[in-house]
């Protein structure tokens, strides 16, 4: 795609300081190959011999109340049953080290399950709030965006698991949203992204196009 589309505009931004557990909204961060500043530094892996997860790092599905916890300490409580050890020698992704969605997305499938759904279900580090109408996930992948100073390299659509339905406080999870999401989306929403060209972003930071 050639020439320069504007998007729409920077509405949320966060990072996640522990993989897998609660979100620290910004104003503004500089971001590089390693992703936003601070974005998933530290990790918890299991350390409880003969578990599946064994030497790996802990994920929301592991226990549906991660998500909302602010600290290892908290992570610990709701994990009583696993031994953690906490290791801040990241980034540790699950893929790549730039998640973004756009409210679109996330309209479609309010209209579809009729229930509100917030940004922080799906993690992300970048939402945009969209200008007009926006492609579906697969017509981004090998694209380029600008947000802010920075340009982001579309990779790949990102599929999503059970934690997603996780309710943001209660942690109950949402059948209808997972219905709507694998019948109708294909399991997916947003897009994972590396940087090529490191920079800083803020709220409010236009979004383009640009190949």
């Amino acid at each position: 795609m050639g020439g320069r589309a504007e998007l729409g505009t920077v509405e949320g931004l966060w990072r996640y300081p522990v993989k897998s557990l609660a979100a620290q909204e910004l104003q503004s961060s500089y971001v590089d190959e390693r992703g936003l500043a601070g974005d998933r530094r530290s990790a918890l892996f299991v350390t409880t011999p003969g578990t599946p997860r064994s030497g790996k790092t802990l994920r929301g599905k592991e226990q549906p109340r991660f998500h909302t916890a602010p600290n290892a300490g908290i992570a610990r409580k709701y994990a009583s049953s696993l031994d953690l050890e906490l290791r801040e020698d990241g980034p540790y992704f699950d893929a790549r080290p730039v998640s973004l969605i756009f409210d679109r997305w996330l309209r479609e499938l309010e209209d579809l399950t009729g229930m509100h759904v917030e940004a922080l279900r799906f993690r992300p580090n970048v939402l945009v709030r969209a200008r007009g109408a926006v492609s579906p996930e697969a017509e981004f992948v090998g694209s380029k965006l600008r947000v802010g100073s920075a340009i982001f390299h579309v990779i790949e659509p990102i599929v999503r698991c059970v934690t997603v339905s996780y309710d943001l406080e209660t942690a109950v999870s949402s059948t209808e949203l997972l219905r709507a999401l694998v019948h109708v989306r294909n399991n997916v929403l947003g897009l994972y992204c590396t940087v090529e060209q490191p920079g800083a972003l803020a709220a409010g930071d236009l979004v383009h196009r640009i190949e």
